[in-house]
């Protein structure tokens, strides 16, 4: 009868742990989560100015969601 190995080898090289990856800004809002919008009024909606709005990329968040 064959005797059954109890214990079990440890590697003689274990693996490093991976390095913590830094999430990719937001290419549209560079990271900052706005982007500039145009400001339109009147009938012929001509542009007036620009304000701040939330950038529909990311949400918000300034990361790159396809990262």
């Amino acid at each position: 009868m064959a005797t059954t190995r109890t214990t079990t080898k440890t590697p003689k090289n274990p693996a490093p742990a991976p390095a913590p990856v830094e999430p990719a800004p937001c290419q549209p809002c560079n990271g900052s989560g706005n982007v500039a919008i145009t400001v339109r009024v009147g009938r012929k909606r001509r542009p007036v100015g620009q304000q701040d709005g939330l950038c529909l990329n990311c949400l918000g968040s300034g990361t790159d969601p396809d990262a």
